[in-house]
């Protein structure tokens, strides 16, 4: 019996296995179509646009293209608050994969105009959401598990990208690395197919040539090390400047009351000024990386304003309403970095032979991986276009100089800052800990009782027992900070005849800074068993700021649970947002104190038919209401309404929520 149960189980595994390969490779066979049709339109657009108007017409065109495309953004990007590859990203941690396909041909449309039009973003992101939106719509169809659903979702992203740069394995890590946020053998597997699927298609039907030209490169000396040491620094910098003014120029258009599209035309029409001098920055600019790879010569000044102009105007493209990617303007904005310093470096150490677009090549991969925080990505994706060894060692230097460099500067990626802006911190693809949720800064008390080293014994004791604290930091007669005195120390300090403060402190001593997170600053403390931590400047480690102890970390815990509560509730209102059709409206509101929902049960309010509430957060609690649920005022409800019922807008529902009981 036994072993007719295991036998069955072994044929359904195999049956499943089947099912879940087929499914790989229709989502990796849609994803390499659609990503080349996609690419082919933006192609014939560009060619259609730019090749019938010259002269100072040009600038029109991306005039033209910001007025339609901020009118389709206002549909297809109704309500959302990230988009792009941190959408798939929030959708695979949070909503089991599952996202609004519906809307994914009006974004193509909408990035289509936008590239072909002129404005300065990339394809990839576009097409890594054809890709997933693909796998979604499968996944949802059949209704597949959440697992299976996420890694549809994962691999239709990996196929996108493996069709873009013909380069399978760098796909599997993009949805490994920034998706998935680790390995997996049940992702692993259906991500695989998928990618090598749609490599394959791209192959047949565009060749295998790469994606870009390979440059000559030869290792010389080992003193181009320290060349690429430089480059990476550099590109860091780089890449968290460009990061910083993607959401600086969000902001600012933000802010502007006037409607969408003539906020996408204004940035249309900058690009096509700029463009007009400079027509190397319109669209993708596949073009002059080509150029800068095979080695045709670019002087310094072009270079540096090509580099420059992109890492602005990019930003502003993205933060008017462009629709498109920062992937392919990270390349670019690489190439023309990296064959910058290979000139420079060339013309002040002739002797090494320098050749400025193997470090153009580099100087793509640096930049990327510093801007999306993606290293194996950026340096499997260059060596997939090169098939060269030889470029790996300083590759894989420069990429991860620049990822130190970058991460230090700007604590987030280009997506995951835009996750954080509106609360979702993600690490490894899933939610962060309690107290990785706060900064030390965030919770440390600035106001610190301190002690001067030159301080006699007696007076110090004297005033731990006025403020009754167990330790104070100590400072020298600058105001600096040289260590930390305990009771312990007191009493060791008649031991051994000590009679001041600084003879007795102790030097070697943990320190924490502000922005980093609470668990960090916990963990060292737990490490070392001490009650408390100076917290110190960065950039001057002996410059008090702060202290934190103990106490303050118990009570900043139970600031973390109503933080992840609310995390919780809106964590459920993006999940419903996900599973619901594009004619209900998710609200998120507040019972109002004295309001006809205050201490009422659920059952007992007038809400109307189609109006739903899904979710209540009450302080650190969140649950699903039933009809005998009495509301609170102060809870935060997750409202669903159907738009085709009463046509109750949202400031309607909150006004019900609001109104006084009369009785």
């Amino acid at each position: 019996m036994n072993r007719s149960l295991t036998r069955g189980f072994n044929q359904l595994l195999k049956v499943e296995g089947l099912r879940l390969g087929s499914l790989a490779i229709l989502v990796g066979l849609a994803s390499g179509a659609g990503v080349w049709i996609f690419k082919l339109l933006i192609e014939k657009l560009g060619k259609l646009l730019f090749s019938n108007l010259s002269g100072g017409w040009v600038i029109l065109i991306p005039v033209a293209g910001g007025l339609l495309v901020g009118v389709l953004r206002q549909r297809a990007f109704e309500g959302e608050k990230v988009h792009g590859t941190a959408s798939i990203m929030q959708a695979i941690a949070l909503a089991g994969g599952r996202l609004r396909y519906q809307l994914a041909p009006l974004k193509s449309v909408a990035a289509i105009l936008s590239i072909g039009s002129g404005a300065s973003v990339g394809p990839e992101d576009p097409s890594v959401q054809i890709g997933a939106n693909l796998g979604s719509l499968v996944g949802q169809r059949l209704q597949l598990s959440e697992e299976r659903l996420r890694s549809l979702v994962a691999g239709g992203a990996a196929s996108a990208i493996a069709a873009a740069f013909n380069a399978p394995i760098a796909g599997v890590f993009f949805a490994l690395e920034l998706l998935i946020g680790g390995l997996n053998s049940h992702d692993l597997g259906m991500i695989l197919v998928a990618a090598v699927v749609s490599s394959v298609f791209t192959q047949a039907v565009e060749g295998g040539s790469p994606a870009f030209p390979i440059p000559a490169y030869t290792f010389s000396s080992a003193w181009e090390f320290p060349l690429y040491l430089l480059l990476g620094l550099v590109c860091g910098m780089i890449a968290a400047i460009y990061i910083s003014l993607l959401y600086k120029f969000h902001d600012l258009f933000h802010q502007w009351l006037i409607p969408q599209p003539f906020k996408t035309a204004i940035a249309g029409a900058i690009v096509g000024g700029v463009g007009f001098f400079l027509p190397q920055l319109f669209g993708v600019g596949y073009e002059t990386i080509g150029e800068v790879l095979r080695g045709e010569h670019w002087g310094i000044g072009i270079l540096l304003v090509l580099m420059l102009g992109k890492t602005i105007l990019t930003p502003l493209s993205l933060g008017g309403g462009f629709v498109g990617g920062v992937f392919a303007p990270s390349l670019f904005i690489g190439a023309m970095a990296g064959s910058l310093f290979g000139q420079i470096a060339d013309g002040l150490i002739p002797t090494l032979n320098i050749q400025p677009p193997a470090f153009a090549l580099v100087g793509m991969a640096a930049v990327l991986a510093g801007a999306v925080h993606a290293p194996l990505t950026a340096i499997l994706l260059l060596f997939e276009m090169t098939h060269d060894y030889r470029i790996i060692l300083p590759l894989m230097f420069s990429v991860a100089v620049s990822l130190i460099v970058s991460q230090y500067l700007q604590q987030d990626s280009v997506y995951s800052k835009g996750l954080a802006r509106v609360g979702i911190r993600l690490d490894r693809g899933r939610d962060v800990d309690l107290l990785s949720m706060l900064t030390v800064g965030e919770v440390m008390r600035t106001e610190v009782q301190t002690l001067n080293e030159t301080m006699g014994l007696d007076e110090a004791a004297e005033l731990f027992a006025r403020t009754r604290r167990h330790g104070l930091p100590v400072l020298d007669d600058q105001g600096k900070l040289v260590g930390v005195l305990t009771l312990q120390d007191l009493d060791r300090a008649v031991e051994k005849k000590q009679t001041t403060v600084g003879e007795a402190c102790i030097r070697n001593i943990e320190v924490a800074f502000p922005d980093e997170p609470l668990s960090a600053a916990l963990q060292r403390m737990s490490r070392r068993d001490i009650g408390r931590i100076p917290v110190v400047n960065r950039q001057d480690p002996r410059q008090l700021v702060g202290i934190l102890r103990r106490a303050d970390i118990i009570h900043a815990y139970q600031v973390a649970l109503v933080r992840r509560a609310s995390q919780r509730h809106r964590n459920a209102a993006i999940r419903l947002d996900a599973f619901t059709p594009s004619n209900l409206d998710i609200y998120e509101l507040q019972v109002e104190p004295g309001s006809l929902a205050d201490g009422k049960c659920l059952c007992e309010i007038p809400l109307p038919a189609g109006c739903v509430i899904a979710s209540v957060r009450r302080n650190e609690q969140v649950f699903v209401p039933k009809g005998s649920t009495c509301l609170q005022a102060g809870d935060r409800l997750v409202i669903v309404n159907d738009r085709k019922g009463q046509e109750l807008s949202r400031d309607e529902i909150q006004a019900i929520l609001r109104r006084k009981d009369e009785h």
